[in-house]
This record gives C-alpha cells, structure tokens and sequence, in this order.
C-alpha cells in the first residue's frame, strides 16, 4: 500500500478498475459444472397400460386441482388453507430466509465502501489543538477462481429448493385436506344409511310387536328386531366420534381452532374426476419434491467449486480516501490530503489437511444429495403406480358391489314379503337384512375409497404444479 500528501489521481483509479476488469474477465470457475443426476424413469406406467378413463381429462396444467371435484365448500376450504396453514406459513418463512441468504452471497460481487469520521482535542505544550479525521475506504475482492460465482449459484439453487418445499407442503396439506373431507363427506352418507336403516328397524319391531300380539309371531322375533335396531342406533353414534376428529382435523388445517369451525352434514354425491396420466419423465418437471431434491444436487455441486477455491490466494483491491484538519468545516472545505491504493494478495499455505477434508466434505454431501434424488424420483414413481393400481382395482371393485347391492336390495324384498305372507320366520329376514346393509356399507366404503386414491393420484402426479413456477417473481 502506498499513501501520497498530494491531490487524488482519478486517472490511478479508473486504471486500477481496468486492471480489475481484466483480472475478472480472465477469471474460471474451479469445480465441475453441474449436469443432473440421470434417473431412469422408463418409458410409460406399468400400471396405465390398458387402463381406460371413462372421461378423457384435460392435462394438470393448472395447479388448482381440488376444482376438478366441482365442489364449492371444498374449493373454499382449500383457498383458506393456502391463506392461514401454518405448517405452509413455515414454508414460506424458510423460503424467505433462502431468498435472503442469496441475497447475501450476490452481496460479493459488489465492492463494499466504508466512511470513518472522527474528531479530537489534545492538549500539549504549546498548547489545545483540534483535529477532524475522515476517510472512505472502498474494498472488492477479485473472484478470480469462480468461488463468489459457485457461492451464489450454491445459495440460488437453494433458494429454488426452497421454493419448491413450499409447492410440496402446499400440495402436501391440500391434499390431506381434501382426503379428510371426503371421508368425512363419506361419514355423513354412512349416518345416512344408518338413520335409514334404524327407521326400518323401528317399522320391524313395530310389526313384530303387533304380530307377536296377535299370536303369529314369536317373542324371539321382537327381541331380534330390537336388537337390530339399537345395533344400528350404536353404530350411528360411533360414526359422530369419527366425524368429530375429521372436523377437527380440517379446522387446523386451514388455521382455526376446532371450537369455531363445523361443515354442516347434508346428502352428498361427487364423481372422481378423470385424472390424465403422462409419461412418468413428467414428474422430475411436475413434483415439487423431485425438482427440490434436484435443485440440492445443484447446491452442493456448487460447493464443491467454493471449497477447491480455497486452495487459490484471495486477490482483494482496495483503497482508501480522506482528510485531516482542525475544524470540520475546514475538513468539508479542503482538498483530500491523503489517498490510498493496492491490492492485497492472500492465501494458506499450510493447513493440516483442512482444505482437503473441506473438499472431500462437499464431494460426500453431493453424493448424498444424488442418491437422496434418485430416491425421491423412484418413491415418485412408486406412488403413482399404486395411485393408479388402486384407481383401477376400485373400480372394477364398485362395478362388482353396485351388481351385489342390486341383488341384495331385490333379496330383501323378497324376504320380506314371504315374512309377512307366513312362509319365512323373521331370522330369515335378520340375515337377509344385515347382508343387504352390509353390501350398502361396502359400496360407500369403495366410494370413499376411490375418492381418497384418486386425491392421492393428483397429489402423486405434482397437482398441477411445473418446475417453470421456480422463476416466477410472485409469492410462493
């Protein structure tokens, strides 16, 4: 460094500038460049082959799938979730720490200025003198080997890793939510046949009790149908437990405390959507968590450059202005008495091997971070697979019970007429009756079923969601 009395040369600085210039632009980037992990996903879903929609559905383009469901209480709940989760609000705040952490490291390619002002008073033999000390100082350090670009490529791949954590906890709390409200919509329809089934029962104790005395029916009768009917009634107050939990599920869902929220029961039919599936490479652009975990491999790749740069000095350019006089007017008023200018060379040469374990550190933390993507592209799969496995097993499923349903109601019919015409004793009718409630139960069971897989489908498939959403300046 060097310190003159005389004027500031500008001419010395816009030199030095140039010198910098050309320091940068002659600069590499040490550490490999980041190419994706490959990942075999094959060539189409083992599980769609043959399998046909009843209705052919438009792509997820749009990430608002719960509106394929066409049910507005649903459509409502999910806006407040998007609004007042918390579990999306943690999201969101980590989001807005990475955006800030990348800030921070695009903070290094820019010189940093500092000001220094300072006055004193002394007191000496010839007696008080003031002085008013102020300089500027302006530091830039030369990333000559790419280690302040690898930094901030490393914190910007995090910060879309993070943005993509948010669209997988939103996914992730959307379809829980919708899952639960289906099942407790399916609930509703269970009391439903259970309060249908109870004023039956009520009819067949009625009746048997007026059989019984009249003569033509046992006492056994009367009983079973009693028994019948405070089974059903049991069964109808253990589903309003079940409901209770649901309701109170979906209320912490979408920010509320349980005491002040309820959805209020009411006859329920909704169809499952149809439901468009791709080519399984689709999902590394759609699923929020694949394109996340890649976005890590990018990260630390990154770093691996940031830690072989420490093997390289440290090139800093630096300089420094100021003025030293007895008032500050003085000191606004007079020219610079002093300046500064040179560069700063800096490196370790010894370190006990912690530059080479550093290196070693990140090469580990990439190959972490690879397998933990492949992972995540084969559990994808996986889901999607089952989704659709499920989707079509239920389906045919339903299809079977609808006929044993048909059947079982034409049964009980019969059954019931021949009770009453003498030809059958009421046990004949028990049975019969509790096969057809059970076929009605099983039919709402596989109902919900479908409902809860094909959510599961959706969310398996990334919900609408696309990778291009990394780059958009809205909220996450």
């Amino acid at each position: 460094m060097s310190a003159q009395t005389v004027p500031f040369s500008f001419r010395t600085l816009r030199l030095a500038a140039a010198a910098a210039s050309l320091l940068l632009l002659a600069a590499c980037a040490v550490g490999p460049d980041y190419v994706v992990p490959p990942q075999d996903t094959g060539v189409a879903f083992k599980s769609a082959q043959g399998w046909v929609q009843a209705r052919p559905g438009a792509p997820l383009a749009s990430d608002s799938w719960w509106q394929r469901y066409q049910d507005p209480l649903l459509n409502s709940l999910v806006d407040r979730l998007n609004e007042s989760n918390q579990t999306l609000a943690q999201s969101i705040a980590r989001y807005d720490q990475a955006v800030a952490t990348s800030a921070q490291s695009r903070s290094g390619f820019f010189p940093t200025a500092g000001l220094s002002l300072s006055g004193d008073r002394n007191k000496t033999a010839s007696g008080i003198a003031n002085s008013v000390n102020g300089s500027v100082s302006l530091q830039w350090e030369a990333d000559l080997w790419g280690k302040l670009r690898r930094q901030y490529e490393s914190s910007k791949s995090d910060e879309q890793a993070s943005r993509a954590d948010v669209a997988a906890a939103r996914l992730s709390m959307q379809s829980t939510l919708a899952q639960n409200y289906f099942a407790l919509r399916m609930l509703d329809e269970r009391k439903r046949l259970l309060q249908a089934n109870v004023r039956a029962y009520e009819r067949s104790v009625q009746v048997n009790q007026n059989r019984y005395e009249q003569g033509v029916a046992a006492r056994a009768d009367v009983v079973s149908a009693q028994a019948q009917l405070e089974s059903a009634r049991a069964s109808a107050i253990a589903i309003e437990a079940d409901r209770s939990l649901l309701e109170h599920a979906i209320a912490v869902l979408i920010g509320q405390p349980p005491s002040a929220f309820a959805i209020e029961p009411k006859a329920y039919e909704v169809q499952v959507p149809a439901i468009p599936v791709d080519v399984p490479s689709t999902l590394l652009m759609q699923r929020p968590d694949i394109v996340a975990a890649e976005r890590r491999v990018a990260a630390a790749n990154a770093q691996i450059g940031v830690a072989q740069a420490a093997w390289f000095p440290d090139l800093t350019l630096g300089g420094s202005i100021g003025n030293t006089t007895s008032t500050l007017a003085q000191w606004l008023a007079s020219p610079l008495q002093f300046w500064s200018l040179g560069p700063s060379l800096a490196m370790t040469l010894l370190d006990g091997g912690a530059r080479a374990g550093a290196v070693d550190f990140s090469k580990a933390s990439y190959r972490a971070e690879v397998a933990t993507y492949r992972q995540t592209v084969l559990t994808s799969l996986q889901e999607v697979e089952d989704a659709i496995s499920t989707l079509r097993v239920l389906e045919r499923q339903q299809a079977a019970q609808m006929r044993a349903l048909t059947a079982a109601r034409q049964s009980l019919a019969i059954t019931q007429n021949q009770y009453l015409a003498g030809l059958v004793d009421y046990l004949s009718v028990v049975q019969v009756q509790s096969n057809a409630y059970s076929a009605e139960q099983t039919a709402l069971q596989l109902e919900s079923q479908r409902l809860q897989a094909s959510v599961q489908l959706i969310a398996a498939l990334g919900g609408g969601w696309d990778r291009a959403q990394l780059a958009s300046k809205s909220a996450p």
